[in-house]
Formats: structure tokens, sequence, C-alpha cells
């Protein structure tokens, strides 16, 4: 089946670029009803030109023996040496059972996947979600993930070194910064939480001046937004500092950046926050001095 962009349902939407197919890869949280019930998997979509879509794909669907059943979240794709690594969230009906970032592998883009971690990778003491790959300056692989605001309050970027493998936490977090941090940020309110404040969905991004930035969502006036942060030193344990004014702020965000294959920077997030209603978006940025805006 061949699909155009906006037919797509799909949240927290992440591409894979692969220069020797000259296509790109579309994943993204893909079951119909993400919150709640038994999860499907992960499905992507396959295009030459990131309009028209060949899919979906089945990447990933459980054994019967897998350890989470629900809240299949945010699966993004990392090729590693030589091999496609998968990084997603998992959650569990069990409250004893934290949600997490497990790790999965396949020897192709679309799989299929399989466990390659032990469960997750995150602190299983931890309500956590939406890891990413970071490989720094010396080469060696970290995760970055949320420690979620619903156990935290106060959400929270952290990272944590990755065995050379990407099977384990090869060491203890480190804290990276809070959601309070970002002057545009505002409080949410549950029922169930209470107020706090949210972070979603980091993903680092190397400029072209070796500026180290910090994509990741939270919530201003009541919608979902983008914002960017910067490490100071270019390391992945900063200090950070962020951007005073969001990224975007039109009901959108979770959002990767990623060069197509003409070199042409990209930005893509879902929006609106809003299911069913969630699609993929591409939006064109550039750099000026180590900095991202949307391009005019």
């Amino acid at each position: 089946m061949t699909l155009n962009t906006d037919q797509i349902q799909l949240r927290d939407p992440f591409v894979l670029v692969q220069e020797e197919e000259k296509c790109y890869y579309l994943f993204g949280s893909t079951d119909a009803n993400i919150w709640k019930g038994e999860a499907t998997g992960f499905d992507c979509y396959r295009s030459e030109d990131l309009n028209r879509w060949e899919g979906p794909i089945a990447a990933f669907r459980p054994s019967p023996d897998f350890w989470s059943p629900t809240n299949y979240w945010a699966p993004e794709v990392h090729s590693f040496r030589g091999r496609c690594y998968m990084f997603a969230t998992f959650g569990h009906d069990n409250p004893e059972v934290r949600r997490g970032t497990a790790i999965l592998v396949a020897d192709t883009p679309e799989g299929p996947y399989i466990p390659h971690s032990d469960g997750p990778v995150t602190p299983r003491e931890w309500e956590c979600l939406d890891g990413t790959l970071h490989v720094d300056r010396s080469g060696a692989p970290w995760m970055v993930f949320c420690h979620e605001w619903v156990q935290a309050t106060d959400g929270k970027v952290c990272a944590v070194r990755l065995t050379e493998d990407l099977s384990r936490a090869a060491g203890p977090p480190v804290e990276l910064f809070t959601a309070s941090s970002a002057p545009w940020v505002d409080p949410v309110q549950s029922a169930k939480h209470g107020t706090g404040y949210v972070t979603d969905g980091p993903f680092a991004y190397r400029a072209q001046n070796g500026t180290l930035l910090m994509l990741w969502a939270s919530f201003r006036n009541g919608r979902y937004a983008q914002g960017v942060a910067r490490s100071t030193t270019g390391s992945i344990t900063g200090p950070w500092e962020q951007n005073p004014e969001p990224l975007y702020e039109a009901d959108g965000g979770h959002g990767m950046i990623f060069r197509d294959l003409n070199s042409t920077l990209w930005l893509t997030l879902h929006t609106p926050n809003d299911t069913p209603n969630e699609r993929a978006v591409f939006i064109e940025l550039e750099e000026k001095a180590g900095t991202l805006q949307v391009k005019n």
C-alpha cells in the first residue's frame, strides 16, 4: 500500500536515512490507541521522497513471552556498528513494573526487531520513557531519556552510559536538566498525578559548528511544544542552557532532526497532539551559529 504522510496516524516520528538505498524509513508510535489496552507492536514505512510511503511494514511484533503488554511508544532506529538498534518505550499493567526504554535489534531497517536488552535499560525503579542514542566525540554510546513527571513531579532529562554492545547501562544515570529549568514551560495538571512539569522526547543533535543541542518537548499555554537546549561544554553531561522560547509551539512535539539525501535539514514532529488525529509533519530548518530556526 502507498500512503501520503497525512494519511498515516503516527506519534513520535523518527526518520532513518538510508543513503545506500536512497530512501527513508519512518518509525513512530503506530497503535491506534497507544494509551491503553493490549499493544500490537510497531510498524514502519519506506519512502523515496518523504511524501509517499510504502507500508505499513511490521517492524516489531512481541513474542508471547515478551515482558511488556501495553504502551508501546516512541521507537527510534539507529544504525550502529553495522546493525539497526531500536530504542522504544514499553509499559505494563502491573503498577510494580515501571515503564521504561528497552533496546531491540535487527539486521535491516524494517526488521523484524527482537529484544536485545534484558528488559528496560532505564532504572527499574523509575518511571521512564523516550530513550534515544547519542554517540559522544570519543565514540562512546549513551542513552538519553526522560525520568517521567508522573513520578518525579518536575520531569527530568537524563543520560546513561551504555555498554559497547548497547545491551545494558554501564553506569548510573546523570541528570541533565529539569523541565522547569526552561522559561517557556508551563505546568500541567492531572487528577491522578497532581501538578507537574513534563519532559518528553529528547533528541541530541550536533550542529555543524560543533555545538551540541537537545530537542525536547513539554507544554506551553496548554499545548504541546518543542524546545531546544544547548550544552555549554559540547558534552552530553552539560551543563545545559535552555532557549527562552520554543522552536515550535502549535500543539506539536516529540521531534527529531535529520538531513535528507540532498543535505536539507528537517525537523519532524507530530501534530496535533490529539489521538487519533496526530500526523508527522516535516519542517525545514536552518543553522545559524550553532542555533536552529525554522526556515522562512
